[in-house]
């Protein structure tokens, strides 16, 4: 069974919801062609999405943007399932262009509950004519036939790389990764991590922890107070670590590979006297312009975390959000099982234990850190622990109290492990590991 995580108190709620996207009706006409754009950078390219998106062609509108979005997300969170449902009606391979298109027109059939007469037309119309024929003639199948199909599938199962449903079987045993692969069924919700004194916009709930959510489907830019630096983007989970290092005012902090920023602002915000280190360039300039919307002031540092050191070490207090494989966010990036390889774990685990050194050597004698990944790979967190002992690194357990509504989160040692499975009853929560250390 997969956890439940009552919240210890009532979640609150501020009145009268926002007008989420709806998820039915048939998408702009231009939608697809944007979508089969994006498709072929992850599936061809091996793209991340987001980075397909912002590489779309200029004169592709807003709308269309976004509609294709929301479709390439559907056919890559569903991918396994889709293709079982369209493989009975191919007699070979088709072209990879052909099968992003069937794979898109099954999933506006059978995820997004498009109108057949829409779905079938709209997805011919944007594959080269020789393949015309052959698309009209399987997703007409598809619409007659392949809901039946497609709700006798085991979804959680095809929808999941086979090494990552070994890795999370292995990890967590077989109703665990059951469970972690149901939870990617579906889209997160938004949540916001508020500035002090900030409003929470209308609709939005209080987690146990302290982070406000709205639907999924809430557009951020459509939020009052976003330009205004009332609040930034910040999932439930991804608010944990900066809270377990409790800043208290005048520290000094170092905020390991920083960008875009979340956990910069809270350790910014609790008073801490913050470093945001940061060496990819693009992202120290979305990290400066994210700090600048908050009013914030953080000393940027564009340096490789692994190797930087400054002039005045000993710092009070670290954080190191270590780059990860990421899958525990897989239902914000449903691409990233696309993306993914054993052989990249491998890498960033190696690429981790080098970070995790060098901000030992960062600490003052009793200094804390927090080491914490968005990974359900135990490679890319608990294995980390044995490390940390040989840095001079002494566990500072996590309490229960520090995790209202996510007790079931506490594990080995006193360790953090949220999983998308937990807070079912209210729209799940980011995968996560986090551990708590201090210099001897």
């Amino acid at each position: 069974m997969p956890p439940t995580n009552p919240p210890d108190a009532a979640t609150r709620r501020v009145a009268k919801p926002p007008n989420a996207r709806a998820n039915r009706g048939a998408p702009p006409p231009g939608t697809r062609s944007a979508a089969l754009l994006l498709l072929a950078a992850v599936f061809d390219r091996r793209r991340p999405l987001e980075e397909a998106l912002d590489q779309l062609p200029a004169a592709i509108e807003p709308r269309d943007r976004a509609a294709a979005h929301r479709l390439a997300a559907a056919v890559l969170r569903h991918a396994g399932s889709l293709d079982a449902v369209l493989e009975p009606h191919l007699r070979r391979e088709p072209p990879p262009v052909v099968r992003a298109a069937l794979r898109m027109g099954a999933a506006e059939l059978l995820v997004l509950g498009t109108p057949a007469h829409a779905a079938v037309a709209a997805t011919v119309a944007v594959v080269p004519r020789p393949f015309a024929g052959l698309v009209n003639a399987v997703l007409r199948k598809v619409a007659t036939e392949g809901a039946e199909i497609y709700e006798g599938l085991d979804r959680e199962r095809l929808d999941t790389p086979p090494w990552l449903w070994s890795a999370w079987h292995a990890a967590y045993g077989p109703g665990g990764v059951r469970a972690i692969a149901r939870a990617h069924q579906s889209a997160a919700p938004l949540d916001l991590t508020l500035a002090p004194g900030a409003t929470p916009p209308e609709g939005a709930i209080e987690l146990p922890t302290g982070s406000w959510r709205l639907p999924e489907g809430t557009r951020v830019t459509d939020l009052p107070g976003l330009a205004e630096g009332a609040f930034w983007v910040q999932d439930a989970a991804a608010a944990l670590p900066a809270r377990l290092l409790a800043v208290k005012p005048g520290e000094r902090v170092a905020d390991l590979c920083a960008a875009p920023g979340g956990k910069t602002a809270q350790l910014a915000t609790a008073g801490g006297v913050v470093t945001a280190v940061e060496r990819d360039p693009k992202r120290a300039a979305r990290l400066r312009e994210n700090l600048a919307r908050l009013k914030l002031s953080v000393t940027v540092e564009e340096a490789d975390a692994a190797h930087w050191m400054p002039a005045e070490a000993g710092f009070d207090a670290v954080l190191l959000d270590a780059p990860c494989s990421a899958t525990g966010i897989i239902r914000r990036h449903p691409d990233i099982p696309h993306l993914k390889r054993p052989k990249d774990v491998v890498a960033l685990v190696e690429a981790q234990a080098r970070l995790l050194a060098q901000a030992a050597k960062l600490l003052r004698p009793g200094g804390r850190l927090v080491l914490t990944t968005c990974s359900l790979q135990p490679e890319e967190g608990e294995a980390h622990l044995a490390r940390a002992a040989a840095l001079g690194l002494v566990p500072d357990p996590i309490a229960p109290t520090e995790l209202p509504g996510l007790r079931t989160a506490l594990v080995r040692g006193g360790t953090l492990r949220t999983r998308p499975d937990m807070w079912p009853e209210l729209g799940g929560i980011d995968g996560f590991f986090a551990a708590r250390f201090r210099r001897a």
